[in-house]
């Protein structure tokens, strides 16, 4: 996940909306029903979706200052499930291991660190948790083609209930390949939304598409295949023409029905990160 150099103006990207795959008539389908901004450096790495609609905004100042000091100085896509605040965190790239911190409905946090597995990049891009609580999932940087599966720090039994060790459970193999994942969020228990941060068009047609997985069922701790498609391209418009785009995070309000995604725009611009709204309709 790239750093940002972030300067000290900027102007709002312009609107835009996103492309994707033809659709046959009446096939369920998302329109993309606003546009919001937050501020990148207190916001731009990711959000989340609260019971009571509100949103939870991460970025590079949202660090506790004790867990810079530990080393964690990068945090990813957050999840809140069943009123908890899962943050996913990583450290400098010769780091062997990444951490999730978990704060409670009453503000106490627990960190749950887990020894990188061989093979395993230190990348840690998102969290995000299944609907019974059981399960958090969490990706790497890079081309992938698989997402990671852990028992959910605290909702699930098996984990500590103060902080410790966190071990990988079954993960979910994809049968297409994936890149720049920069978060997944669960829209049921079997489908989850994701946004790419790959531009390039080879590996879906889109560029920065959001990702659907499909899960032969409901996650349990073993290894399951979970079936790729795009959706659509996130919108990449802005005032600011010099430098690129980023994708950031992706979250998906259960009670509302609405996915949001945040698009970072190039150059001066890049104080501001735009949020799309979208809702799924059949026209």
């Amino acid at each position: 996940m790239k750093r940002h150099i972030l300067v000290a103006s900027f102007l709002l990207g312009a609107f835009t909306l996103g492309t994707g795959p033809a659709l046959a008539a009446g096939e369920p389908h998302w329109a993309q029903t606003g546009t919001a901004y937050t501020d990148t450096l207190g916001g731009g790495q990711g959000l989340a979706s609260r019971a009571d609609g509100s949103l939870l905004h991460r970025g590079l100042a949202s660090i506790p200052l004790d867990l810079r000091i530990k080393g964690w100085n990068h945090v990813g896509d957050p999840d809140v499930a069943r009123g908890y605040t899962f943050d996913a965190y990583q450290g400098a790239d010769t780091a062997t291991s990444k951490m999730f911190a978990v704060t409670t409905p009453a503000g106490k946090r627990h960190e749950y660190v887990h020894q990188l597995d061989p093979g395993e990049k230190v990348n840690n891009s998102f969290a995000t948790v299944s609907p019974d609580g059981q399960w958090l999932v969490s990706g790497e940087w890079g081309d992938q083609d698989r997402l990671q599966v852990f028992p959910a720090p605290l909702l699930n039994p098996s984990t500590p209930p103060t902080g410790g060790a966190l071990q990988a459970a079954g993960q979910i193999t994809l049968d297409k390949p994936v890149r720049d994942i920069q978060g997944c969020d669960f829209v049921t228990g079997t489908r989850l939304v994701c946004a790419s941060d790959d531009a390039s068009g080879t590996l879906f047609p889109e560029s920065r598409p959001v990702l659907q997985v499909d899960l032969p069922h409901q996650l349990d701790g073993r290894p399951v295949t979970g079936s790729v498609k795009s959706l659509f391209a996130l919108p990449q418009r802005s005032l600011c023409t010099d430098g690129t785009f980023e994708a950031e995070g992706v979250d998906y309000d259960v009670n509302s029905g609405t996915l949001r995604a945040e698009m970072i725009p190039p150059g001066v611009c890049a104080l501001a990160t735009t949020v799309y709204a979208y809702r799924q309709v059949t026209d």
